[in-house]
């Protein structure tokens, strides 16, 4: 393989790892391995650090591939906790909400995941990168400020129950570029007259992409000693 001239990796991002800490390991490694000083890595997606799965990271000249990869439809496997909630609407903060659940049966589910397939508008988490006057809004949040963000038109292509286990279901998503599965979560929880979180997220394909392609992020470092002979 050519790392410098390029090439396009899938590899499964481990739990508790940011998508920075991957490429940044997989940068250092290169460099070491290859005796270079700079090289250019990058992603095609962010995974949140409570999040596991398809990342497609891309070196060298490949990195102009990287915004072709990152308009591809993707698909997620999501555990979901209805009937409390919390700011990040995932576990990285604490429980700030209960709310009645006693309504709530497999049929109802399965018919409010249904008015989510198609167009629709969703309100990126507090909790997220985007942007605000120039500033991330997890920036704002974790100071303990209100923020207004926008909502944003995006495309639910399927949307799937795979497990129901009260308080906890299991769904598929797949979705376009911007989907937030935090706040589809968060906005599952609305629709059920109750509220929801996060518990669990894997990605599980990025257009032909599918994790049983990809290489285990905690293999990095083994993967490039195979590659490379020490220069």
């Amino acid at each position: 393989m050519d790392f410098i001239s390029g090439e396009v990796l899938y590899i499964n991002k481990p739990l508790n790892w940011t998508s920075f800490t991957l490429v940044r390991k997989l940068r250092n490694k290169l460099c070491r391995k290859l005796g270079i000083k700079k090289l250019k890595v990058g992603h095609a997606g962010t995974l949140d650090p409570l999040a596991t799965g398809v990342m497609i990271v891309c070196t060298g000249k490949k990195t102009k591939l990287i915004e072709s990869f990152q308009y591809q439809t993707k698909e997620y496997i999501a555990t979901i906790k209805i009937g409390e909630t919390t700011p990040s609407f995932d576990l990285e903060t604490a429980v700030d909400g209960v709310f009645p659940v006693e309504h709530i049966t497999k049929e109802l589910v399965e018919a409010k995941l249904k008015d989510f397939i198609g167009e629709i508008e969703q309100v990126p988490p507090t909790y997220s990168a985007c942007k605000v006057d120039g500033k991330r809004a997890y920036e704002f949040a974790r100071e303990g400020q209100d923020v207004e963000l926008k909502p944003k038109l995006l495309v639910i292509d399927e949307i799937e129950l795979l497990n129901y286990s009260f308080p906890e279901i299991r769904v598929r998503v797949v979705c376009s570029k911007g989907t937030y599965i935090r706040a589809l979560a968060r906005d599952i929880g609305v629709a059920l007259g109750s509220g929801a979180h996060l518990t669990a997220l894997e990605r599980t394909r990025i257009g032909e992409v599918t994790l049983d392609q990809c290489i285990e992020g905690s293999q990095i470092e083994e993967f490039v000693d195979a590659l490379i002979i020490d220069k």
